[in-house]
């Protein structure tokens, strides 16, 4: 069974995840890649304002594991600060890299522990997402 949404409040219902929503809020134009470091490792890209939710996290990155095993929570705790830093910059240039990104925005939880950041990479804010809950109801 599935839930009409809009239905059962009563008006209109969009649906995005925390990623996307993070991303659309910290977008400034061009060829964006966001990578949300949280528990997880949640990623979107936006072309010339157009969104598109990724699941990069679950591809195969070393040893058998996947992006998200190294940039998520479970590779912090893992590997100690210093090895994920390594590899979140590595990690970032390569993504980025590989779809083409201008920029990329690093948000989530685990922001706060970089010291420094990747090149073309900038932080985000969790404080996005409402300014990209906003931008979804834009034209």
């Amino acid at each position: 069974m599935k839930l009409d949404f809009s239905r059962a409040f009563g008006c209109p219902v969009k649906m995005i995840n925390d990623a996307s929503m993070q991303a659309l809020g910290s977008y400034k134009g061009g060829r964006m890649l966001f990578l949300g470091l949280g528990t997880g490792l949640g990623s979107a890209m936006i072309v010339d304002g157009v969104l598109e939710p990724m699941e990069l996290a679950h591809l195969l990155y070393k040893n058998g594991k996947t992006y998200e095993d190294y940039l998520g929570r479970r590779g912090l705790e893992r590997m100690g600060k210093k090895k994920w830093r390594r590899h979140v910059a590595k990690v970032t240039e390569k993504l980025k890299d590989a779809v083409g990104a201008d920029y990329v925005v690093l948000g989530g939880g685990n922001i706060k522990e970089l010291k420094k950041l990747p090149a073309d990479a900038r932080l985000g804010s969790n404080e996005n997402a409402f300014l990209g809950g906003f931008r979804m109801w834009e034209k």
